[in-house]
């Protein structure tokens, strides 16, 4: 394996193999990751979990020696007209999630804005994700700004400006190879320029066409990256995201193996 990478860095998003809580971990547990990247359980977003739900999570995670390596929110995911207050409330029932299940990292994107529309909105952009990172360094927590498809900071470019004028401690990046493929953006040079502020990174990979494969099969240059995190010592989480449904023939446990597979033979 890699010299400064470990698959004890390896966490996953468990919701795309089974809905309920321990059989998300059962899955994850057979291919020896022990982190779970939380975006539902029993189909319900994290967000809206109750207390006797983080409760059951809890208890999934203690009975298992799994811990959370970050909560996925959907924060940001969705659009400017939605008032602040309710980002900021659905933000708030994510940190209790976090601090119900002892993870200090929240993941959150830029809000949809359509591309004609980009430059009139950012100021209003930058001050939402501001106000968001502000709750989140009062909170002590960090948020993850994930670039994705659609929203303000799908392009390297509008993520690296977002980071540099929010510029709080509390706002790192999510970084996604897969997504800037599909955003028509070269994955390596989008590395190069957030690289600095990258905290977290999500596994999986696209084709040119958009389809996405795993990790090393498409354009999202990983065999660089890893090299990259590999001479930087990086200690953050590889978070395999496979979304092979549209591709790969199978349960989601033969898709999430065919991911952590192929992650593997990254590592070496």
């Amino acid at each position: 394996m890699s010299a400064g990478l470990s698959w004890e860095q390896v966490s996953a998003f468990g919701d795309e193999v089974e809905l309920e809580i321990e059989e998300q971990l059962e899955a994850l547990a057979e291919l020896g990751i022990r982190h779970l990247e939380l975006r539902s359980a029993g189909g319900e977003p994290v967000d809206l979990l109750d207390a006797d739900q983080l409760a059951r999570c809890r208890t999934a995670l203690a009975n298992t020696g799994f811990d959370v390596s970050a909560i996925a929110s959907p924060v940001g995911k969705s659009t400017l007209d939605a008032p602040r207050e309710e980002s900021a409330e659905q933000l708030r029932r994510c940190f209790h999630a976090a601090a119900a299940l002892d993870s200090k990292l929240v993941r959150i994107f830029s809000f949809y804005v359509e591309a004609g529309e980009l430059d009139a909105v950012r100021g209003e952009v930058h001050e939402r994700v501001g106000d968001l990172a502000h709750l989140a360094a009062d909170a002590g927590l960090t948020l993850l700004l994930e670039n994705e498809r659609g929203v303000y900071g799908e392009r390297p470019e509008r993520l690296r400006e977002l980071v540099d004028t929010v510029r709080s401690p509390a706002l790192q990046v999510c970084f996604d190879p897969a997504n800037f493929v599909q955003a028509g953006c070269d994955a390596y040079p989008a590395w190069e320029l957030l690289r600095d502020d990258v905290a977290h990174v999500h596994v999986k990979d696209a084709l040119p066409n958009g389809d996405v494969t795993v990790a090393g099969s498409g354009a999202g240059a990983w065999p660089e990256i890893l090299a990259d995190l590999t001479a930087h010592d990086y200690r953050g989480w590889l978070t395999l995201e496979p979304h092979l449904h549209f591709v790969l023939e199978g349960d989601g446990r033969t898709r999430l193996r065919a991911a952590a597979e192929a992650l593997k033979a990254l590592l070496g």
